[in-house]
């Protein structure tokens, strides 16, 4: 495992991810940094500041889903690995939700 520091809405998070994965990692965190961006939402709390990008790139993903460009990827082409890969994050998303829910609390 490796930890990558991203930068997002002037804050810094370190995540981990997996050996050969933290370029890939720099470039998601820098697409949420985008969308923070392209929200205005520098300055609000960690939790909205992610909630407003996690809304715009869910809007994309809709847009995409209706347009039809998002065709699925033939099965040959996804990782073996895809459904403990995506546990993972799940479980690095609830982390985090339950760490910025215990901060708020302290507020």
């Amino acid at each position: 495992m490796s930890n990558v520091t991203l930068s997002i809405g002037s804050r810094r998070f370190t995540v981990a991810c997996a050996d050969g994965e933290e370029a890939h990692v720099a470039e998601l965190g820098d697409l949420i940094d985008a969308k923070v961006n392209q929200a205005g939402a520098q300055g609000q709390t960690e939790t909205r500041m992610l909630l407003f990008a996690a809304l715009l790139l869910a809007d994309e993903v809709h847009e995409l889903r209706r347009s039809g460009t998002n065709a699925p990827a033939p099965a040959a082409e996804l990782p073996e690995d895809l459904a403990e890969r995506l546990a993972q994050v799940a479980d690095r998303i609830e982390n985090i939700a339950n760490l910025l829910e215990a901060g708020a609390g302290n507020a």
